[in-house]
Formats: C-alpha cells, sequence, structure tokens
C-alpha cells in the first residue's frame, strides 16, 4: 500500500497527498471529498479501502488518521450537483479538500508535493499529481483518505436521517436501495435528494 509513496519519495517529493471521494452514487446528499498526508507509517488500525472495511473499523482507523496526518475535508451538496453535474462537483471537493490541507499546514513548496488521486479524475491544484484506478486499495495515503470521506459522509447522513426520518438515510446513507427508492415513491422528494438523478428527477414533488 505504500508503492506510489515510495515512488514519490525516491523523486524527491516530501509531502505525499491521497484523495478521494465519497457519494457520487447517492440519490441524496453531498458529495464529500478529504485530502490526507500521513505523518506515520505504521498503523495500529486497518488503513485499507473503505468499502473493504466494517463501520466500527472505519470509525477505528479515522481517528487515528485524524491524530496522525494533515488532512483537509471538501463538501459539494446536491444543489451545485444538480446544477454542475457530479463528474465536475466530485472534482471541485476534491480541490476544495487539497487546498484545506494545504492551508492548515501552511508553508508548503509546490515542487515539494504530489498528490496521488483516486480513479481517473483531472484535478487543478498546483500541485504534480498521479491519477490511480483504484487507488484506495494500492495507496495507503489514498486509502485513508477515503475513510475520511466516507465516515464524514455517514456523519452528514445520520443527520439528515432525524431531519428527514421517513427515508431511512442511517440505513442506506442515500444510496438507491429498493428501500429508498420506495420511500420516494411514497414520500416524494426531500431537500437533500439529487433532482437530476434517474430515480428522482421524475417525482413530482419539487424542491
Amino acid at each position: 500500500m505504500r508503492y506510489y509513496e515510495r515512488i514519490c519519495e525516491k523523486s524527491g517529493k516530501e509531502f505525499i497527498i491521497g484523495v478521494d471521494e465519497a457519494g457520487r452514487g447517492p440519490l441524496a446528499g453531498p458529495v464529500v471529498a478529504a485530502a490526507v498526508c500521513l505523518r506515520k507509517r505504521v498503523f495500529h488500525c486497518r488503513i485499507d479501502d473503505s468499502k473493504r472495511l466494517s463501520a466500527s473499523q472505519r470509525n477505528a482507523a479515522y481517528h487515528e488518521i485524524l491524530l496522525n496526518s494533515f488532512f483537509g475535508i471538501g463538501i459539494v451538496n446536491e444543489a451545485v450537483i444538480d446544477r454542475v453535474n457530479i463528474l465536475v462537483a466530485t472534482q471541485r471537493a476534491m480541490e476544495r479538500a487539497v487546498a484545506g490541507l494545504v492551508e492548515r499546514r501552511g508553508n508548503v513548496r509546490p515542487d515539494s508535493v504530489h498528490v496521488l488521486i483516486d480513479g481517473p479524475v483531472t484535478l487543478n491544484v498546483g500541485f504534480s499529481t498521479t491519477r490511480i484506478i483504484k487507488g484506495d486499495q494500492k495507496s495507503m495515503s489514498i486509502a485513508a483518505a477515503s475513510i475520511l470521506a466516507k465516515v464524514t459522509r455517514d456523519r452528514i447522513m445520520d443527520i439528515y436521517d432525524k431531519i428527514f426520518p421517513v427515508y431511512g438515510f442511517t440505513q442506506h446513507k442515500g444510496y438507491p436501495t429498493r428501500i429508498h427508492r420506495m420511500a420516494i415513491k411514497k414520500f416524494g422528494r426531500a431537500p437533500i435528494h439529487r433532482l437530476s438523478f434517474c430515480g428522482v428527477k421524475d417525482k413530482s414533488i419539487s424542491r
């Protein structure tokens, strides 16, 4: 999981950032991205693709990552997703996450930074980048970012579940499960639903 990080280090990069997102596929809620620069190499908790971890494993890793990294979070809400499309929204969230990390870290030379990106996403961040397909399974930095993004988004959806309890957001986090689709059919759309997504846009209740 440190193959790409070692390549960056051998090329003289001192500040290696992993970037990933959570929430491209749901019918509701924001897309959330995280950027992580790890400050240690060995973790007690399992650091892996967030989808490979249980909720308890993700939460434990989340806290350890926060304590041992520089990080940034980028959030783009459903209204922007509808306006610009999910790909552009994902790019914006990732760029905001990187910018937040760099601002928090401070005093970073651009030539010392390299950004490892999960998937074929092109980012305008002012640093050299590497796009890695399934990067959350190949890079520890990206895997750590995937965990922060996933846990952050899940917590947002848990809050929305209390505001809009009929949809069951805590259970499915806004993804297009049968239960979620049935709730939309029965209760119409909530203000956090993505109106441009199939399964939502044809319903009668608008935002």
